[in-house]
C-alpha cells in the first residue's frame, strides 16, 4: 500500500518538461538544445531538473565537458519522443478536421515519379489549395513507407500495388513502359513490339531499392527473359540511365511520363513501343488506413485525376484499394 501511495504522489510531467528533456537527449548540449526549442538555457535546465524530480529518477549525467544520458534517461528519451510525436499528430489532425486543405501536408514521392508529376501536383495545389503548406520529400519506396508508418510523412505518391497492411491506396493512373535505345538501334522507332523482345537485349536498370528496377525485372521475367541474360550496368536515376543508353551501353525501360523529359534532350536516343497490352505500372496516392485526413486525401486524389488529362496515361476511375 505504501508503494501505491508513493506512485500517486508522483507529479505528472508537463509538456514543456518533456520537450526540454527530448531536446537535451537529441543534442546532448544544453545551449544547443535551448536554441533548438526557443527556450533560455536556465529555463531548459530547470525544466529537465523538474522532470527528474517529478519522475523520481536521474535522467542526465552532468559533467564539466559534456552531457550524457543515464540508463534511465536513454529509455525515457524514447518514450518522450513518442509522446511528443503523438501530440504533434493530434494537433495536425485536429487542424485538418477544422479546416481541410490548410496547414502542413508532408508528401513523399519516389524519384521515378517526382520530376514528371510534381509540376502538375504543385500547380494544382497552388491554384486550388492556396492555404496548404505542401512539403515534398523525394525518397525510395521503403523509406517512404517507413516515414508514413512513423508519422513523419502524411501522404505518398508512388507506384503500386504495395501490399502493405495499414496502407490504403488511392489509384491515380496507369502508364505504359517504353523501350529506349540508340537512334541507330534496329528497333528504333518501331511500334507493336512484342514483350519477348526483352529476352536477350542488354538491359540497363536502376540501382537496388528503386521500385522501377523491380517492375522492369518482373516485366522481363514475364517476357521469358532468362536469369543469365545480361543486366550489365545500373544507375541511380533515370537521367543517368538514358545517358548510358545514348553512350551505347544497352537499352532501358522508361515510364511514358518520363519519356519526353529524359529523351528530348538527346538526339542520339530513340524509342520503341510495345503491342497492347503494353507492360505498365500504376501510380497512386497512399495514406495510413483510418487517417483523420483520409476524406481530404481522397478529394485531392480526385482533383489530381482531373489534372492528368494532358499526360500520356490512363486515368483511374477512382476509388481505393
Amino acid at each position: 500500500m505504501a508503494y501505491v501511495n508513493q506512485a500517486i504522489r508522483i507529479k505528472q510531467p508537463s509538456l514543456a518538461q518533456l520537450r526540454a528533456f527530448a531536446a537535451v537527449a537529441e543534442h546532448l548540449h544544453f545551449r544547443d538544445a535551448a536554441a533548438a526549442i526557443g527556450m533560455s538555457q536556465p529555463a531548459l535546465s530547470g525544466a529537465v531538473s523538474a522532470l527528474e524530480v517529478a519522475l523520481g529518477v536521474q535522467l542526465i549525467e552532468r559533467t564539466t565537458r559534456k552531457v550524457l544520458l543515464s540508463p534511465a534517461g536513454e529509455r525515457l528519451a524514447v518514450r518522450s519522443r513518442v509522446v511528443l510525436e503523438a501530440l504533434g499528430e493530434l494537433m495536425e489532425e485536429a487542424e485538418a478536421v477544422r479546416a481541410p486543405f490548410t496547414g502542413v501536408l508532408r508528401l513523399g514521392v519516389i524519384p521515378t515519379v517526382a520530376p514528371y508529376l510534381l509540376p502538375a501536383v504543385l500547380r494544382l495545389v497552388h491554384e486550388r489549395y492556396p492555404d496548404l503548406d505542401l512539403q515534398v520529400h523525394e525518397e525510395q519506396t521503403s523509406s517512404l513507407l517507413e516515414g508514413l508508418a512513423a508519422g513523419r510523412l502524411d501522404l505518398l505518391l508512388l507506384a503500386v500495388p504495395l501490399g502493405v497492411p495499414g496502407v490504403t491506396e488511392l489509384p491515380l493512373f496507369d502508364e505504359d513502359f517504353v523501350l529506349v535505345m540508340e537512334k541507330e538501334h534496329a528497333l528504333a522507332g518501331r511500334t507493336g513490339l512484342p514483350r519477348e523482345t526483352l529476352r536477350d537485349l542488354p538491359l540497363l536498370l536502376l540501382d537496388e531499392g528503386h521500385c522501377l528496377r523491380d517492375q522492369a525485372l518482373d516485366i522481363c521475367r514475364e517476357a521469358g527473359r532468362t536469369q543469365g541474360a545480361p543486366v550489365t550496368t545500373t544507375a541511380a536515376g533515370l537521367s543517368t540511365l538514358v545517358q548510358l543508353v545514348a553512350g551505347g551501353l544497352g537499352v532501358t525501360l522508361l515510364p511514358r511520363t518520363a519519356v519526353t523529359v529524359e529523351t528530348g534532350r538527346n538526339e542520339a536516343l530513340s524509342t520503341g513501343y510495345f503491342t497492347d497490352p503494353a507492360p505498365s505500372r500504376q501510380v497512386a496516392l497512399a495514406v495510413r488506413t483510418g487517417s483523420a485526413r483520409q476524406e481530404e486525401f481522397e478529394e485531392l486524389a480526385a482533383a489530381l485525376r482531373g489534372a492528368m488529362g494532358t499526360l500520356p496515361v490512363r486515368v483511374a476511375e477512382g476509388g481505393r484499394t
